[in-house]
């Protein structure tokens, strides 16, 4: 292990274990302003997300900037800490308030063996919708990004496994494990909010964005269902709303990304500190190598 990452395993092991000695509801908003007073500004969190929402929203007042630069490194930060706690989290979620027409839908496409994808972005606490699911009885695959620090990923897919499995590793070999479980009948969650650089150009709040198409495309490859799904934090900053909204129609994949894009947009405006603003989300294409 390089010193670089002893340090960072360190320092996060010591940081979850001083939290864990305090109970649930100290630790987890305990953890939302550490990760917005102390982590945000060292890592540059801050200038980010001031720099995206005047990108995107430049009607923003300064104070609405502000408030959003400390909310969405504590939603952040409380995300993580209940990850880390997910047996006390699971208990939450598994009877959380449910809206949307989305919900039966998805209820009953699951009931019949459709294969199903459940797809959400870096929005109050994505796996409040995994960890719902899994309390009804249901496994819901999950794929995921190893951390670059393998040492500090080994606690990472522990902690997040004990939220629901399978979980696939992003790649080759984890995708093909993924589709195996969608066209068995398990369903499958994903996040479709990160800059993918093999992605198209598809608006989000006005600006175009690199979006992956591959959720659509594996949506009309297998006939799935495809429900936008989010766990909205409550203002008390431990409970969830667990909404549904019904299922994207097949059409193009790029409409049906553009479909996703505007779900998550209308969340996001409704919650702005509940996402992750500080994510490179409109960072243009590099331009061509002339050279080649």
């Amino acid at each position: 292990m390089s010193v670089k990452y002893w340090i960072q395993n360190a320092a996060l092991r010591g940081i979850m274990g001083g939290l864990f000695l305090l109970p649930y509801h100290l630790r987890v908003p305990l953890a939302g302003v550490f990760m917005s007073k102390v982590v945000a500004p060292m890592a540059g969190y801050r200038t980010r997300t001031r720099d995206n929402l005047r990108h995107v929203l430049p009607d923003l007042s300064a104070a609405e900037i502000e408030q959003v630069v400390d909310q969405a490194p504590n939603n952040a930060g409380r995300t993580i800490m209940e990850l880390y706690s997910a047996q006390k989290f699971l208990s939450i979620v598994r009877d959380p308030k449910i809206s949307g027409s989305g919900h039966a839908l998805l209820m009953q496409a699951l009931a019949d063996g459709r294969p199903v994808l459940i797809v959400s972005g870096h929005i109050g606490n994505y796996d409040a919708v995994r960890g719902y699911l899994a309390g009804q009885g249901y496994q819901v695959g999950g794929l995921y990004r190893p951390l670059n620090n393998r040492h500090m990923n080994a606690h990472y897919l522990s902690a997040i496994s004990q939220i629901g499995t399978p979980l696939f590793e992003r790649g080759r070999k984890g995708l093909a494990h993924l589709v195996r479980h969608l066209r068995g009948g398990g369903p499958v969650a994903l996040l479709h909010d990160q800059r993918m650089q093999s992605g198209i150009e598809i608006d989000f709040f006005g600006k175009p964005a690199l979006t992956a198409l591959s959720v659509a495309e594996m949506a009309l490859k297998y006939d799935a269902l495809l429900v936008p799904a989010y766990g909205i934090r409550l203002a008390d900053g431990l409970n969830f709303e667990v909404h549904f909204e019904a299922p994207v129609t097949h059409s193009t994949p790029k409409a049906m990304m553009q479909a996703l894009n505007l779900s998550l947009e209308n969340q996001i405006r409704n919650n702005l500190g509940q996402w992750l603003w500080f994510h490179k989300r409109w960072k243009p294409r590099p331009p061509p190598d002339k050279n080649k």
